[in-house]
């Protein structure tokens, strides 16, 4: 189960950053905020509130970042 599972996110995680190839700056810095804000909010606080907050922070820290 542990085999599948770390294949299928392997898998995921190629093709999601071929799908981010063509992105400019701050789409990208968007991206990665909203990633790392969803994955602190639920770690932090738990449940979708928390990790959907964690996830729109980010993605304005990592948008307004962008120089």
């Amino acid at each position: 189960m542990v085999r599948v599972l770390t294949i299928f996110l392997a898998a995921a995680t190629v093709l999601t950053a071929t799908g981010c190839a063509d992105m400019t700056a701050r789409q990208r810095n968007t991206a990665i905020g909203a990633g790392v804000g969803g994955l602190a909010g639920a770690a932090l606080i738990g449940g979708p509130g928390a990790t959907l907050g964690g996830a729109a922070l980010g993605g304005l820290v990592g948008n307004v970042s962008t120089r």
